[in-house]
């Protein structure tokens, strides 16, 4: 599990290259580039891959997680490490984060370099067990690259399948993105995940762009995992929800399957946006028997102002319609 490369320059040193910003952005993209650079050294390797990618490898133990992050959201955590860090650090696994500077979608030739030279090197083979995971454009790499590691776990949230417009153009999410070539090495992600052990597929139905993506990742050794009324960010729902590192520990287990997941999504019940949405689908559908179900609910566990209120007009209207009959 030791560190094989020997990269051509330090991570710190890409920092001129990173997307415009203001001058006081520049600075905190490069302090971070340099603190990055200076725990790599310490504990595995930063290593710039281009201008726009960064390898961030922390060996550990034998158990690996293979996170894909992008470097706004990275720079948004408390602490400016990558969530896959704090993850493997607190299960003492060890931890290779592949970093975009935007939606990249890692269409790059040094990044599939960088993966080639994994597998020249037979770094995969070192780990007892490996887990790709990411979500959205994360989620499309961490199923496309996870070829480099035959038999390798996958954990998906919200993955794309690819861009290529022929095969889905009704995705007009990010319609600029399409010019990316999605034909050559690691492009298409259903593809991909044929040689992994395990792959979870988790996305939310409602999201058509995202049921459909979903729906192109088949195979015996793939789990569909739905969750409705999330949206298309799941990784921000499940950071909040607090679900991200057991859920990522049972994928790194093999057990993690439907009964699994609804333990792990019973965190649900207590996050805010996903009970808003449930409400307003009851309101939406005239079923004031079920918003009062759902507020009764809600209020007996929660501080929740906006059940209470509703609660309290449906009680209301119940009283005033029992003194007219």
């Amino acid at each position: 599990m030791s560190d094989t490369f020997s990269p051509p320059q330090t991570a710190a040193a890409s920092a001129q290259a990173i997307s415009d910003g203001s001058a006081a952005e520049l600075d905190a993209r490069a302090g971070w580039l340099a603190m990055m650079d200076e725990i790599g050294e310490e504990a595995g390797y930063f290593q710039a891959l281009g201008a726009r990618h960064w390898a961030f490898f922390v060996d550990e133990s034998p158990t690996m997680l293979v996170s894909f992050e992008q470097a706004g959201d990275i720079l948004s955590r408390p602490g400016q490490m990558p969530l896959g860090h704090d993850i493997a650090k607190d299960k003492g696994w060890s931890h290779l984060c592949l970093i975009a500077d935007g939606d990249t979608w890692y269409r790059d030739p040094r990044v599939y370099g960088y993966f080639d030279r994994l597998v020249d090197d037979a770094f995969f083979e070192d780990f007892d067990s490996v887990l790709f995971m990411g979500s959205g454009v994360q989620g499309y790499a961490a199923a496309a690259f996870s070829v480099a590691a035959p038999g390798a776990t996958v954990l998906a949230l919200s993955p794309r399948a690819t861009l290529k417009p022929d095969m889905a153009g009704w995705d007009k999410r990010a319609v600029k993105a399409r010019k990316l070539d999605f034909t050559s090495r690691y492009g298409y992600a259903p593809d991909m995940i044929e040689g992994a052990a395990r792959v979870y597929i988790l996305h939310d139905p409602d999201v058509t762009e995202d049921a459909m993506h979903a729906a192109l990742f088949r195979g015996p050794h793939v789990t569909q995992l739905r969750c409705p009324r999330l949206g298309g960010r799941l990784d921000w729902s499940f950071t909040h929800m607090q679900v991200v590192t057991p859920l990522a520990q049972a994928a790194m287990a093999g057990t993690l399957n439907m009964q699994s997941f609804a333990q792990i999504w019973r965190g649900r019940r207590n996050f805010g946006p996903y009970l808003r949405v449930l409400l307003t689908q009851a309101q939406a559908r005239g079923r004031v028997g079920l918003e009062k179900k759902i507020c009764q609910n809600v209020t007996s566990r929660l501080n929740a102002p906006r059940f209470r209120k509703r609660l309290a007009d449906i009680l209301a209207a119940e009283v005033e319609q029992s003194l007219k009959q």
